[in-house]
Order: structure tokens, then C-alpha cells, then sequence
């Protein structure tokens, strides 16, 4: 079997944790996927991935090779397309990762021109309310809110996202319309908790440039973005986002924006990528173009 061809099937068991998914995401039988797999670690002399009756994890020789084969796929690739002139035929996929409301509010709308002008591209976006491992879950890059934490990375700073303070015309209409961070001790924030255990139960705002915070109590707390939002308008509390993301809920008089000038310190937004010599050209145009989309929303 060709090298290329081996080394893809085992990047994408590696990416997907699973023999069957790998075959089923290549259109090939299960039994030569695992063939090759096997062939390869017979070749390797060593073991790549622990294989148990659920799960198909790559061992620390595993993980090792699979940086490498991630390198050497990109630099096959770039030799490929090193005398195409014509961008718009570069093909492949691109795996990305990014909040839910950003897909949903920002980049998938803008998506049909992008693959309008690449056709022979295809996006797999995977929008979630954690931190992904951009290596052990094999994307491209991701879109990270906040402060990025992870070392070993490339880091392209995209912007910053205002933050807005919101609350439903029910919730006013039963508990009065905060005017000051005094009025706070009256009201009800909708707590949030991460993929991590982290809670954020305080709300957030700004004096001189420093940020500050006031623990709020709360009736409801919840884990993603989308029962935030429905938290909010169901008028359980008040609520501290993106305006992008309530822009639907705004438009329809579901929510409205209080304490304007009390509001959570602007996140910087990143475009997040493993560190490899040469990165790819059709992840270096796609990173380019989301980029420039998200700057121009925020």
C-alpha cells in the first residue's frame, strides 16, 4: 500500500478514535483500515493505539507518530500544490473549531461564498461548549474566547469581543430594571458552569479601565450557550453575552440591554493552530478568510 494512503488511515483513526468511523470517513471496508493499521505497527515495531471494546486510543508512541504523520501529510500536500497558481482549485478538508453562536451567527452564514470560490474544499466545523486538544482531536485550528491557555500553539490574535448585559421585558416587568451595580443586590444572574467545573456567578464590569466583579445569586444555572440564552428570555435571570449571539432575541423583543455602561470587560478573540513547519495552503487561506469574517463582525 502506498505511504501516503497508510499514514491518512492512521491519522484518521487517531482523529476519530474508532476503526469504524475512520472507514466509514474514507468510504473503505473496516478490515482495511485495521489491515493497515496493524501492518504499519508490525513495521514500526510498536504499539499505536490501545484497543479496547470502546474506545481506540493512541499510546505515548502513538501520539509521537501521529505529530509526525500530521507534518509529513502537510508537507506532501504543499508539494502538491506548490505549482498550482490557481487557488481556487485547492482541494481538501478543514477541521475547525469554534463556539456555537460564532458558527451559527458569524461564519456559517458567510460560508456559501467562501466554497463558492473554493469548490473543492469541504468544512468540518464542530462547534461546542469546551476546549477541544487541537492535536489528540486532529483539527486545523480553532477559534478560542478568552484568555488561551494552551502552550505548544500558534496564536493569531483576531480581535475583541464586546460583551452586552441583558435581561427579558418578563424578568423587568417582575423585578424592575437594575439602573446601578448597587441595584444588583435585588437581582437574579444566570449562573454558568464549564466543561471544567469552572462557575461563573459573579457579574462582571468595569471601573477605570479595571475589572470588576459582583456575586449575584441566581435561580437556574446551566453548561452551553444555547440554554443561556433560553435562561434569559425565559426571564430567569440576567445574562451577560456577545450581542452577535442575541441578536434574534433582540430583533424580536425577547430580550432588551440594560446597565450600558456596567458591562463585562471585551474578550480577545484568537485563532488557535498547532505548530508545524509548513502549514498547508488550503488551512492557511481558510484561516485568512475566518479571520477576516470574525474581525469584521465583532
Amino acid at each position: 500500500m502506498d505511504r501516503n494512503e497508510t499514514l491518512k488511515r492512521f491519522v484518521r483513526v487517531a482523529e476519530l478514535g474508532s476503526f469504524t468511523k475512520a472507514a466509514e470517513s474514507l468510504a473503505l471496508p473496516k478490515a482495511s483500515v485495521s489491515q493497515a493499521i496493524q501492518q504499519l505497527e508490525t513495521k514500526l515495531q510498536t504499539q499505536l493505539f490501545h484497543r479496547t471494546t470502546r474506545k481506540v486510543q493512541l499510546t505515548p508512541d502513538g501520539q509521537l507518530f501521529y505529530e509526525k504523520s500530521k507534518d509529513v501529510l502537510s508537507e506532501i500536500e504543499e508539494l502538491e500544490t506548490l505549482f498550482i497558481s490557481d487557488d481556487s482549485q485547492i482541494s481538501g478538508v478543514i477541521r475547525v473549531n469554534m463556539s456555537h453562536p460564532m458558527a451559527r451567527h458569524l461564519v456559517i452564514p458567510a460560508l456559501p461564498a467562501f466554497l463558492q470560490r473554493y469548490p473543492n474544499l469541504s468544512i468540518d466545523i464542530s462547534s461546542e461548549d469546551r476546549k477541544v486538544d487541537l492535536i489528540s482531536e486532529g483539527y486545523d485550528c480553532v477559534v478560542r474566547t478568552g484568555v488561551v491557555e494552551e502552550s505548544g500553539m500558534i496564536m493569531r490574535k483576531i480581535g475583541e469581543m464586546q460583551q452586552t448585559n441583558f435581561a427579558s421585558p418578563a424578568y423587568i416587568a417582575e423585578h424592575g430594571e437594575p439602573r446601578s451595580i448597587e441595584d444588583l443586590q435585588n437581582h437574579y444572574l444566570i449562573h454558568y458552569q464549564t466543561s471544567t467545573n469552572k462557575r461563573f456567578d459573579a457579574f462582571e464590569y468595569s471601573v477605570k479601565g479595571q475589572a470588576q466583579s459582583y456575586k449575584m445569586k441566581s435561580r437556574i444555572c446551566v453548561n452551553n450557550t444555547d440554554a443561556y440564552r433560553a435562561a434569559c428570555a425565559a426571564g430567569l435571570g440576567i445574562m451577560q453575552a456577545p450581542r452577535f449571539g442575541a441578536h434574534e432575541l433582540l430583533a424580536s423583543g425577547n430580550l432588551v440591554e440594560i446597565l450600558r455602561n456596567s458591562t463585562a470587560p471585551a474578550m480577545p478573540v484568537s485563532l488557535l493552530f498547532p505548530h508545524r513547519r509548513n502549514l498547508s495552503k488550503r488551512v492557511r487561506i481558510f484561516m485568512d478568510w475566518l479571520s477576516e469574517v470574525i474581525k469584521t463582525q465583532l
